[in-house]
């Protein structure tokens, strides 16, 4: 599944009998108004199935809203769904209608719903169920809403309600049409599609010439896993594009693609060791994959000396080839809030762990940052 410009028609990419599946399954989620829950892994397009659940729908010439839940704090959030009114709170100057009432006889999308704090899931159900939208600060409901609800997360929300973390009441709510889109690494099939699709589109965004991998560099292409999904091969494509060449070799390609599978190697006493490219992916993996943060699956383990400073510059390598070499993308990527950035750079700066970005300029400077760990 494929999609690259946000203004343009969504677009399902693929032969395999997965994509197929998905496809009925947009389209017959497309018949009816009831909500639809979609889950998968972190970048592999479930906003391009509610864009297309929405197209194929009666609701299609009615506008579609679309709100990121994760990393917004609950005032905010709170205020972008439901809107305010005049004097609420601080700089509120003037009434503010909510995404609910611009959604109105359209469509919203909430995507990583599970990241919703239980007060946010509270007030949401409250809105399902009776469909009136509470302003911040009014002291009566207003007016009843027309919108249809489409959710997604790469959250076990069964797992969260039984953890305590989202309201079972809630997720029976959301979960009326289950649509779960496999990873990449599932429905190889259709990497070849994507391949091709993504060198097309980005060679005319970007008006050069179309690439043709060699077998080399193809062989490499289809046979990684790409823990990142559609988004991380959508991204190396545009990398190699932009490298404006008419062919794409191995050497075109992000190390990780060109270190090989990851085959355990053998230490001189006969035991297994994981390679550097092994544990590169294994953590790669957990962030891209599994959505955990690099404080915890890096930062941490290379605290308690479990990992070396090689070790954590090659994360660090592996992330920056696929951001375009930018640091401040590293955030967003190894699931970390924003706010993190300058903790994050003082951190590498410490222990001597930035590396050459490919592309982009160095990390701006920022000798005050105080890092105190390890």
């Amino acid at each position: 599944m494929a999609f690259a410009d946000p203004q343009a028609a969504p677009t399902l990419v693929g032969s395999s009998a997965a994509t197929r599946t998905l496809d009925d399954d947009v389209t017959a989620a497309s018949r009816s108004d009831a909500k639809v829950l979609i889950t998968g892994e972190s970048g592999v397009g479930k906003d391009v199935a509610a864009r297309l659940i929405h197209g194929r729908s009666t609701r299609a010439r009615q506008t579609l809203v679309t709100i990121n839940c994760a990393g917004l704090p609950d005032s905010l959030l709170e205020t972008e769904l439901f809107g305010h009114v005049k004097g609420s709170f601080t700089d509120a100057h003037r009434d503010r209608p909510g995404l609910l009432q611009v959604a109105n006889r359209g469509t919203i999308f909430l995507d990583e719903v599970g990241e919703m704090s239980l007060r946010m899931q509270a007030l949401l159900l409250r809105f399902l169920e009776t469909g009136e939208i509470q302003q911040v600060g009014a002291d009566r409901q207003g007016a009843r809403v027309d919108v249809r609800v489409i959710c997604a997360t790469h959250r076990d929300l069964r797992l969260r309600v039984r953890e305590g973390t989202f309201r079972e009441d809630l997720f029976y709510r959301l979960n009326v049409v289950h649509i779960h889109i496999p990873p990449l690494r599932e429905r190889r099939e259709d990497v070849r599609d994507l391949i091709q699709h993504f060198l097309a589109q980005f060679s005319e965004h970007h008006g050069v010439t179309l690439p043709v991998p060699t077998p080399e560099g193809l062989a490499l292409l289809l046979a990684y896993d790409w823990p990142g999904n559609v988004r991380e091969l959508r991204n190396v494509l545009e990398r190699v594009v932009l490298r404006r060449s008419d062919v794409v070799t191995p050497d075109d390609l992000p190390r990780e693609l060109r270190l090989g599978p990851a085959v355990p190697a053998a230490s001189p006493d006969g035991a297994i060791e994981e390679t550097r490219a092994a544990l590169t992916r294994r953590l790669m993996g957990r962030m891209l994959v599994r959505g955990e943060s690099f404080w915890d699956v890096v930062y941490t383990p290379f605290l308690a000396h479990d990992l070396t400073r090689q070790q954590l510059r090659d994360v660090i390598q592996a992330g920056l080839d696929q951001c375009q070499g930018r640091y401040n993308a590293l955030t967003e990527l190894f699931n970390m809030p924003k706010r993190d950035y300058r903790r994050f750079l003082g951190a590498l700066k410490k222990f001597d762990c930035l590396v050459a970005a490919p592309v982009g300029p160095e990390p701006e400077r920022d000798d005050d940052q105080a890092v105190t760990d390890r």
